[in-house]
């Protein structure tokens, strides 16, 4: 009796996911908005304004498809400065991540401020957005906020 060696079956494969995902009527009217140098929010079920919008009241868990156009300004709420901004950042000089509150909003929503420094910064400035140059309905329209 003689011992073989086993044959080794293989397959080449691929792995992909043959699917798109919409982005829904809540997160798709966001971005369209923002296509369209819009910035959209929706109201909560006791009248909160949600910027960026949610889909489901977080008082109620029931959907939210109320939505409105809020204003373009805001006031910052809180903030954090980089002095030394990484590769992966998203502007390449000292910039700060902020809590900003847009006019029409109740609640704020996390961007970056670019101030040009550290000193021009604070609590409770106002500010509007800086669109990018073309917009494409990416949350990366809005390029950024900048002092008002």
């Amino acid at each position: 009796m003689s011992q073989s060696t086993p044959e080794v079956l293989s397959q080449r494969f691929e792995l992909g996911f043959t699917y798109t995902r919409s982005t829904g009527p809540v997160v798709g009217a966001f971005l369209t908005g923002l296509r369209d140098r819009k910035v959209m929010g929706n109201r909560g079920a006791d009248g909160t304004v949600y910027v960026p919008p949610v889909e489901f009241d977080p008082a109620t868990a029931a959907p939210v498809t109320d939505m409105v156009e809020v204003g373009q300004t805001g006031t910052v709420q809180s903030w954090s400065w980089v002095a030394h901004p990484r590769p992966k950042h998203p502007l390449d000089r000292p910039f700060a991540y902020a809590l900003i509150k847009l006019e029409g909003a109740d609640v704020p929503m996390l961007h970056i401020v670019d101030a040009g420094q550290l000193s021009a910064m604070s609590t409770g400035m106002p500010v509007r957005v800086r669109w990018a140059q073309q917009p494409r309905g990416h949350i990366t329209d809005i390029a950024c906020f900048e002092p008002a």
